[in-house]
């Protein structure tokens, strides 16, 4: 068993692998807390795409395409904010517009690079086995600076994140934090592409934090489970990649999955199985519990 887990350890790509998987569970599960507070997970998923054309063009210039994609993550959250504030075009027409037009130019661009085909499926699914310690640093430098910038204006974006109204009443400028938190979830989209690919980036973000929201109730605590997940996830993922050959970013986010279930299910609160329980047993002692039960009204409480 222990040689099971210690293994992988024992090469440079899967140490790299594994760092990188902690960092993206982490950041990843951190910001999509807000993401699903804030009902923006079909803008992470347009964001995701709408950094193809950033990553076919660093590709043709021979720079880092991680770079390339958080400059143009960086573009599109600043013009989707700046098309928003048309009085016409509202902020999921104006992600609609940027996310099909960015694709639509990448897909153009790609076109005219004959070679570039071949690279497309580690953009689409990821890579993660090809981290290099370059990679890791500039993953680590951009989770910094994101986490730390949350965390400065945690109290503004959380209070924007339950009731604008009242925090346009205190006189928030609910424009700039909108802005800063888009380009925040852009940084966190970029880091999880190398590892997870476009195609799966959106459930590093949504799924951790989907499951720490069933669980509880407190921010705080939903921000740790849901890192908590992530990096979890990431690691059970890598284990299964490695073991069964399992493509490490499908194996990661089926992994996040089956948590998710199982909290969908099981939780003591909210699962379906605790509260179907809660509600038999409430139905043949109801003098040993006074909550209210699902589908009871709460006029009807006794």
């Amino acid at each position: 068993m222990i040689s099971w887990l210690t293994d992988p350890w024992h090469y440079t790509f899967m140490q790299h692998a594994f760092l990188a998987i902690l960092l993206v569970g982490v950041i990843g599960g951190t910001i999509g807390v807000f993401v699903i507070l804030r009902g923006l997970a079909f803008l992470g998923d347009a964001l995701s795409h709408a950094v193809f054309p950033g990553v076919v063009i660093t590709f043709i210039l021979g720079g880092n395409v991680v770079i390339g994609a958080l400059i143009a993550a960086v573009i599109i959250s600043l013009l989707i904010g700046a098309i928003s504030q048309s009085e016409r075009i509202k902020n999921d027409t104006a992600i609609g517009v940027l996310f099909a037009g960015s694709f639509a130019l990448g897909v153009a661009l790609m076109s005219l690079q004959t070679g570039y085909v071949r690279d497309l499926n580690s953009f689409l699914f990821g890579s993660i086995l090809g981290v290099s310690r370059s990679d890791l640093w500039l993953t680590g430098g951009v989770g910094i600076i994101a986490l730390g910038t949350l965390w400065i204006f945690r109290r503004e974006i959380t209070l924007i994140s339950f009731d604008r109204v009242f925090a346009r009443s205190l006189g928030l400028n609910l424009w700039l934090f909108d802005q800063l938190f888009l380009v925040l979830l852009a940084l966190a989209i970029v880091i999880s592409l190398q590892m997870v690919g476009n195609v799966l980036v959106l459930a590093m973000l949504v799924t951790p934090a989907a499951t720490a929201r069933l669980l509880t109730d407190n921010l705080r605590r939903m921000i740790a489970i849901s890192s908590l997940i992530g990096a979890l996830s990431g690691l059970i993922g890598l284990y299964i990649s490695f073991y069964r050959g399992v493509p490490s970013g499908a194996a990661v986010v089926l992994t996040a999955t089956v948590i998710f279930g199982l909290a969908f299910m099981l939780a003591p609160r909210t699962g379906v199985i605790m509260t179907r329980v809660r509600y038999r047993m409430h139905r043949a002692h109801p003098e040993a519990d006074t909550h209210v039960m699902p589908d009871q009204p709460v006029g009807d409480r006794t």
